[in-house]
């Protein structure tokens, strides 16, 4: 019987623990020996090897996606190659693909039976939606909200851009990568109001 997979989108805010959940994800598919694979964008350049870390200092391996990867084309590879193809596919960043690898991937899920978990951001710093989130949102089967909270104490939803002062800017290119010296998470209240809390 041909086996039946899902394509899922869990989205949150930058310190949200999505990376986290992935990582854990994956050990836990190790315990249980079941094949995976892990991938991230190559947009994501604040690893100098191909490995999706966590901001709690966990750690996998991962493969590359580039610009112009065909995600189905490299499934049918591993198929043909008389590999064993994956139950799970862990995709970091997806707010980093294109709208035509998110399709590939719900091709490989219609096609193979793959179940693909995709993580990432739904909106940039002045709340666009990235390209790969917005294909995700249009045919997931499944969307999950990974919550985090303001300091203010409201849900966090806005991936503010800060400057090197700590100032929260609105103008800029859409992909500045970074970390906590370049990004909070806020409520859309505080993010509009330009404000910080410590």
């Amino acid at each position: 019987m041909k086996r039946i997979g899902k394509l899922y989108f869990r989205y949150g805010t930058m310190g949200s623990a999505k990376t986290a959940i992935l990582l854990t994800t994956a050990y836990n598919f190790e315990e249980r020996g079941m094949a995976y694979l892990c991938f991230k964008p190559v947009t994501d350049t604040r690893e100098a090897r191909n490995v999706i870390r966590s901001r709690i200092g966990i750690e996998r391996e991962c493969k590359w996606i580039y610009q112009d990867t065909d995600l189905y084309e490299l499934v049918c590879h591993l198929n043909e190659d008389g590999g064993m193809l994956p139950g799970w596919m862990l995709v970091d960043e997806a707010q980093f693909l294109t709208s035509l690898q998110v399709d590939q991937l719900a091709r490989v899920v219609d096609d193979f039976g793959c179940n693909v978990i995709c993580f990432g951001l739904r909106t940039d710093f002045q709340t666009h939606l990235f390209e790969g989130s917005r294909r995700l949102f249009e045919i997931a089967d499944s969307i999950e909200e990974v919550k985090s909270t303001c300091s203010c104490g409201r849900k966090t939803i806005v991936n503010a851009r800060i400057d090197s002062d700590g100032k929260i800017i609105t103008e800029g290119e859409q992909v500045e990568i970074g970390g906590n010296d370049r990004y909070v998470a806020v409520c859309r209240k505080c993010w509009r109001e330009k404000r910080i809390d410590d």
